[in-house]
């Protein structure tokens, strides 16, 4: 449980503290994907090839996969708000390597210390976030934090790889400690002290997190995740070989692809606090007539870009009601629960892509997206049998918590202000 310490935060205050870890998001997702739009420019300068290049990519899904729950485990006492502002001043300093790195181990090194720190921020931002409004709220409040990641693939890695394309790489990283060091001060003067109280110990903490329950739910993520992911990182041949468009074209399919993704992030928050089950299995419906859509009309321009609208309000937009889950399936164990859907995530991103360049070698580009609908399908069922997962039941309020019946929020004397842990459905 944890307790936002302070003299009765207002909405204001709330709003504030909610823009600030959307921000922070927004910096670790531009920072995870714009060295995709400058590798060429890395392997030209560090004189390697671009394919080695691509081991920062690999190197950074290594560190969010494994890094996260370990640093997580690590700093699992540390006060929330203090862990926020440790996150991102170590992430800042991450990049920071990165801008002065002339040997290309370095940078590898850096882009695992960075992903790490990925997974960390987001799981605490998470908790924080869910611990500032009601619980019929909470949806909504992870929607915020995950639409800065949504909300990046749109303004920051165009913008980064832009910056990189017009003053060097070294350039691309030196805006994203910049806006790292903002996200930091942010961070600072607009979200609240939190009181973390954790009486348990780390193994007790591990037991809730890797529940059953908890694996099912995460197995669901990667297979939803990974299913969209055999299409998604092969989406741009895909335009120019099936659909047959070239150049700025194909950057304005994309767009459309990602300003619908920040939309239904922010949107799937609200549809999370409705019924998070139902929101997933809804969304998995959506993506298996996308994938079928792009398979069957790819040829058709205007199709292909209602069939990229649809799959992006659904895509990310399911993000908000699987980190819901997850945090609420944990229990006690939300805190380090919390980062498990990021390494998650991550795991499918990675595998839809291992997947996604078996299908384009063997059976070709067009063939693809029907690759990645029988992997939606497959993930159907998994994702239909998640709903009948049910959340520990939180524990009985204390004396001073409050004399209702159930959990509620409550505020102290003090102004502390104590919020119980979030079901669900």
């Amino acid at each position: 449980m944890s307790t936002a310490t302070g003299t009765g935060p207002g909405p204001t205050r709330n709003t504030l503290a909610l823009a600030a870890l959307g921000l922070g998001a927004f910096v670790i997702g531009t920072a995870e994907l714009v060295v995709v739009g400058v590798l060429s420019l890395i392997a030209g300068d560090l004189d390697i090839s671009v394919s080695t290049a691509g081991l920062l990519v690999t190197a950074y899904a290594l560190g969010v996969s494994l890094g996260g729950p370990v640093v997580s485990a690590a700093t699992i006492r540390l006060p929330r708000r203090t862990l926020l502002w440790v996150a991102l001043a170590v992430f800042v300093a991450g990049n920071l390597i990165a801008v002065f790195s002339a040997a290309f181990g370095l940078l590898v090194a850096a882009r695992v210390l960075c992903g790490a720190i990925h997974g960390l921020y987001l799981g605490a931002a998470s908790t924080v976030a869910t611990g500032l409004v009601a619980p019929e709220h909470r949806g909504r409040a992870v929607g915020l934090v995950f639409g800065g990641i949504s909300v990046s693939t749109v303004i920051g890695v165009p913008l980064g790889t832009l910056i990189g394309q017009g003053l060097g790489w070294q350039a691309t990283f030196g805006s994203v400690v910049v806006l790292g060091a903002l996200a930091l001060v942010a961070t600072l003067l607009c979200v609240p002290k939190v009181e973390h109280r954790t009486g348990e110990s780390l193994g007790a903490q591990a037991r809730h997190a890797f529940h059953p329950r908890v694996l099912a739910m995460l197995a669901a993520t990667v297979l939803l995740m990974g299913s969209q992911f055999i299409a998604f990182t092969y989406l741009t041949p895909f335009l120019e070989d099936v659909t047959g468009i070239s150049g700025g074209a194909v950057g304005a399919f994309l767009l459309i692809f990602g300003v619908f993704s920040a939309v239904g992030t922010f949107a799937g928050g609200r549809f999370a606090d409705i019924n998070a089950s139902a929101t997933l299995l809804v969304g998995n419906v959506v993506v298996i007539v996308a994938m079928a859509a792009l398979w069957a009309f790819g040829s058709n321009a205007w199709l292909v870009g209602l069939a990229l609208a649809g799959w992006g309000i659904v895509g990310f937009g399911v993000t908000p009601s699987f980190q819901l889950r997850v945090i609420s399936l944990a229990g006690e164990g939300a805190d380090l629960a919390a980062t498990l859907g990021a390494s998650a995530a991550n795991v499918g991103v990675a595998a839809g892509a291992a997947v996604g360049g078996w299908a384009l070698a063997a059976f070709g580009t067009g063939e693809v997206p029907v690759v990645a609908l029988v992997a939606a399908v497959v993930a159907l069922p998994v994702v239909w049998a998640t709903r009948f997962l049910k959340a520990p039941q939180a524990p009985a309020p204390g004396p001073s918590a409050g004399s209702g019946p159930g959990p509620s929020a409550g505020s102290g004397q003090d102004g502390t202000v104590t919020v119980p842990v979030a079901t669900a459905g």
